[in-house]
């Protein structure tokens, strides 16, 4: 089987990174696989620290099949650095695994991303392969298709991310103009919208909601998986967007992912079970918010 390089960035979070690495070395075909870091210079001296803690351990890493690492020598903040890495690997390899250094992989989660880099390889309506599902109760199939993308370990091909739109005003104005504001934010449960507004007007950098609204205007999909092969431990309020929040947490799968027998179209339930998802999510947020309230009048 035709393996993808892996490709994790870091930045200043050296045990993080660690525990990224060492939950891959549990996957079948680590050993076979390429592994490239890149490495994001400190963006002031309290990152420092961090960063030169990471690059120490990076270089240490084997039982790859080779390891590359790209130490930027400036700050590129997280999305350029994102950016630049995928478009220069995709560009030498043709397809590619990404991770963050807060992802932890079950098992399963190589042979689940290279068996579907493969079978969907010429399928020009299929942008990704996703490895994270949100923590869904509903019961859903084995592995299926919605539209976009997303960014909690992911891989793609060249002519993937080919369609990746780095203008954020562009895609708002699509958005707009197709009058899709109301399907992108999966029936008005998430505020992806607003979130690809704040990245044109530079409240936030975000490469994750360019990436799902260049997926989504061009109508492509994306393949999840009905367990998750993708535990974000990056939610502990240490990470450079990230605060502390539980909502998206998840048991890593124990069984691989089987893959075949489905079509290559959105399915509707699992698009159900997002929005129920999303809108339950948001509710909780909301009255554990009044009552935070509540009790600090109290």
């Amino acid at each position: 089987m035709k393996l993808a390089p892996i490709v994790v960035f870091t930045y200043n979070r050296p045990i993080h990174t660690r525990e990224t690495i060492e939950a891959l070395l549990k996957n079948q075909y680590a050993e076979e696989s390429d592994l490239i870091i890149y490495s994001d210079a400190p963006k002031n001296e309290e990152a420092k620290k961090g960063v030169l803690e990471t690059r120490q351990y990076i270089h240490s890493i084997t039982k790859f099949k080779s390891l590359r690492i790209i130490e930027r020598d400036e700050n590129f903040g997280l999305s350029n650095n994102i950016i630049d890495g995928v478009t220069n690997i995709i560009n030498e390899y043709g397809r590619i695994i990404v991770l963050e250094d807060d992802l932890l992989t079950s098992p399963y989660f190589l042979k689940y991303m290279n068996e579907g880099l493969n079978i969907y390889e010429n399928e020009s309506d299929v942008i990704s392969v996703l490895g994270y599902i949100y923590p869904i109760k509903k019961t859903l199939p084995e592995s299926f298709f919605l539209r976009g993308s997303d960014c909690l370990g992911w891989g793609t091909w060249k002519r993937g991310w080919d369609l990746f739109i780095e203008d954020g005003q562009f895609l708002l104005d699509e958005i707009h103009k197709n009058r899709l504001a109301r399907d992108f934010d999966f029936s008005g449960s998430y505020p992806y919208t607003k979130m690809l507004e704040k990245q044109t007007k530079g409240l936030i950098g975000s490469w994750a909601i360019r990436w799902y609204a260049s997926a989504f205007i061009q109508g492509k999909l994306s393949l999840y998986p009905s367990r998750s092969l993708i535990f974000h431990n990056g939610s502990d309020g240490s990470g450079t967007n990230c605060d502390v929040n539980n909502e998206y947490d998840i048991e890593l799968s124990t069984t691989p992912i089987i893959h075949g027998g489905i079509n290559i179209s959105e399915h509707k339930d699992a698009r159900k079970a997002f929005i129920h998802y999303f809108r339950y999510t948001r509710l909780k947020r909301i009255i554990t918010s009044r009552f935070k309230r509540l009790f600090n009048k109290a």
